[in-house]
């Protein structure tokens, strides 16, 4: 499989900066404004959250965006008609749960991302047994790269399982918490180090409690790259100019 997130994989291995936000949030519209902002200021990849009222691994400043996004109106229907109007040029992948991507229809989900340049999925609360016989020659047929999640409870044994299928990343969760808890990102190295020593073939990013330029670079001794979500949220809630705020925090991370 080939899209702009495998290709972005072979040619830039290390130090991923992977910028998370909620579709629709803080306004209906920002979400090209946000992305557009995003790729100019060099991120790697971009995460955007489909807002659900349910989302099981979402922390305090994740669901309240998520509550917010939907109030103002977002679905997925919006959002694909939103990105449908932007090329995007750096790999974008959807953050969703299973319900609404079901609701909404596998197929026709998988060919809408393919339209609108969508390169990959995480959806956290889909089995890997589901995902085997029921969704990963959609996946495929449509060029799409499905995130499996690990956390440190995950065994040796299920870690190379999710390495053996899949075909992006693998979105390592630091620690047992939500996104945006107040753990210290610190506690995390042990297991981030135990992950690197497993040699695996499939690139690592790691996500949760990612705030700042040092838990970034400590993340990357370990891993390929970081996921920063609920810190970027709280950088662009109640501001005068997101692109403004968003610009300011990717340059904090990167110099």
């Amino acid at each position: 499989m080939t899209n702009k997130l495998t290709e972005l994989l072979k040619y830039k291995p290390q130090n991923l900066l992977n910028i998370f936000f909620t579709a629709g949030y803080p306004h209906l519209e920002d979400t090209t404004t946000l992305l557009t902002a995003l790729e100019n200021a060099d991120v790697d990849l971009v995460e955007i959250g489909i807002p659900f009222s349910d989302p099981l691994a979402d922390g305090p400043t994740i669901q309240e965006s998520s509550k917010i996004a939907l109030e103002n109106g977002m679905s997925i229907e919006k959002l694909f008609s939103q990105l449908q109007n932007h090329t995007p040029k750096v790999p974008v992948l959807l953050m969703g749960y299973l319900n609404p991507v079901m609701q909404y229809g596998l197929e026709k989900f998988c060919k809408k991302c393919q339209e609108t340049g969508v390169d990959g999925l995480i959806v956290p609360d889909l089995p890997m047994y589901i995902y085997e016989t029921e969704f990963k020659e959609v996946f495929e047929k449509y060029n799409i790269s499905n995130i499996f999640l690990v956390t440190p409870q995950t065994s040796e044994k299920r870690i190379r399982e999710i390495d053996d299928n899949s075909n992006g990343f693998i979105y390592a969760v630091s620690s047992a918490s939500t996104t945006g808890s107040k753990a210290d990102f610190s506690a995390a190295a042990d297991y981030l180090g135990k992950l690197k020593e497993m040699d695996l073939k499939t690139p690592i990013l790691t996500g949760f409690n990612i705030k700042n330029k040092q838990n970034f670079e400590d993340a990357c001794k370990y891993v390929n790259g970081a996921i920063i979500g609920s810190e970027f949220i709280r950088q662009i809630t109640d501001v005068e100019d997101i692109t403004v705020a968003a610009t300011s925090y990717i340059d904090s991370i990167k110099r």
